[in-house]
Parts: C-alpha cells; sequence; structure tokens
C-alpha cells in the first residue's frame, strides 16, 4: 500500500511539473542563448496587477501554451515595478526609485521603461540574440496568445510589414491550442 500511494504521489508531482513554464531570470535567458540560441518570451507582470495574476492561473497553466514555450522558447518572469538588476546591451538595469513599504502601485523598473511597457500585463518577444521584437499588451487566452507564439517563433512577424497583411495573417491563421 505505501509503494502504491509513493506512485500515485509521485505520478502527481510529475504531472503538474508537466504544467509548468520553465521560468527563469532575464539574466539566465541572456546567458542560456549563448549556448544555445533561442527566441525569449517574457511575462511583465507587477504584483497588484489582477489580469496579470488572471494570465498566470489561466494562460501560463494551459498545456498547450506550458509545452510550446517551453519547447521553443527561454521563458522569463519580470516584475515590472520589481527590484531586479538586469544586465542588457552593456547596461545594467534597476529600479533605485521602488519603494518596499509601499502597497498597491511602485515605481516602473528602468528596464520595463527601456522596453516601452504601457500597460500590465505585457508579454515582451527577442530573438535568438536577444534583440527586442515586440512587446503585446494586455491579458491573452491559450488562443489568443498562441497567434503571437507561433508567428514570433517561425519569424513570421518579418513579413507582417502592414495592418493589411497582419490582418490576412490573423484570418488565415488556424489555432490548435485547447483555451
Amino acid at each position: 500500500m505505501k509503494n502504491l500511494l509513493f506512485l500515485i504521489g509521485c505520478m502527481f508531482i510529475l504531472s503538474t511539473q508537466a504544467q509548468e513554464i520553465k521560468w527563469m531570470s532575464m539574466n539566465e535567458a541572456l546567458e542560456a542563448q549563448k549556448k544555445t540560441p533561442k527566441k525569449i518570451f517574457m511575462d511583465v507582470y507587477t504584483d497588484w496587477c489582477g489580469p496579470c495574476k488572471l494570465l498566470d492561473k489561466k494562460t501560463f497553466h494551459n498545456k498547450d501554451v506550458v509545452d510550446y514555450v517551453n519547447a521553443n522558447y527561454y521563458a522569463v518572469k519580470f516584475n515590472g515595478e520589481g527590484t531586479e538588476e538586469i544586465r542588457y546591451n552593456d547596461f545594467t538595469y534597476t529600479n533605485p526609485n521602488h519603494n518596499p513599504d509601499r502597497k498597491g502601485r511602485n515605481s516602473q523598473h528602468f528596464f520595463a521603461n527601456a522596453l516601452k511597457i504601457s500597460g500590465y500585463p505585457s508579454i515582451v518577444f527577442f530573438d535568438e540574440t536577444g534583440k527586442l521584437i515586440a512587446p503585446v499588451v494586455g491579458y491573452k487566452t491559450p488562443k489568443q496568445l498562441e497567434i503571437y507564439l507561433k508567428m514570433i517563433y517561425n519569424d513570421d512577424y518579418k513579413k507582417l510589414t502592414s495592418a493589411d497583411a497582419w490582418q490576412k495573417y490573423e484570418q488565415s491563421f488556424v489555432s490548435t491550442f485547447s483555451n
């Protein structure tokens, strides 16, 4: 009986691990790119943001999203109002105005400012060399996120140079993710 309970416990742990995105810091992702080039998928959130929590709970725990992100991207979780030190393009970004005693909104991290983050949550994509591709602002369901994940991964975004081209791409996109 003990062995059976142990086995069930192990299976539960493995099944919950399979439903997790392998998050890392931006510094870790940039280091990993030096060894194995891969695009970066960054979740920019804040502690007070309700849609950020919903994105984390609903979208980032969707099996299709988890599997696709883990297979094709380095996934970064970044608090846009946090205190993490980020080394990017020979510059160190910090948040010297952060007030640890403040509840709710805090000062924006200099890296979030450099990325021109205008709202939370934002998902930011970087190419295999760490160069910024684009931020996508707002909550996305798994199906809504899928088009961006695949468009960026496949480099289709490079061909989408007009609103008309984006509209045609969006209309012809066939989703395979569950919601």
